[in-house]
């Protein structure tokens, strides 16, 4: 019984590692690198709520990185696209211009009568 009450200290520590499976050293430096990374973090915080960039700026920002992750065609794609849009476009101002003159001819046609 008396055994129990005079043990070392430095017996009880090592009880009290190999419960944990870490050694005393490797402790201290876990704790600093946890308390490095919390204080980047909360420099971090700091940082971002004192520097609040205005809607413009932010705009921009988000606007270039968007951009970056655009898959942007070759060239030989885009002339061929950019030739395929303006033959579109000659084709619909060709029917158009024809459904407006066939219109324009009936109703003039009709209000005559």
């Amino acid at each position: 019984m008396a055994e129990k009450l005079s043990k070392p200290k430095s017996i009880v520590k090592s009880k009290d590692l190999e419960k944990t499976n870490v050694p005393e050293k490797s402790k201290g430096i876990e704790n600093s690198k946890g308390l490095e990374k919390t204080k980047k973090v909360e420099k971090a915080v700091t940082n971002a709520t004192k520097k609040k960039p205005n809607r413009i700026a932010r705009f921009w920002r988000s606007t270039i990185g968007e951009l970056r992750k655009v898959s942007w065609p070759t060239t030989q794609e885009a002339w061929r696209l950019t030739k395929v849009v303006l033959m579109v476009v000659l084709a619909m101002a060709l029917l158009l211009g024809l459904l407006d003159f066939v219109f324009s001819r009936a109703i003039a046609a009709f209000v005559s009568i």
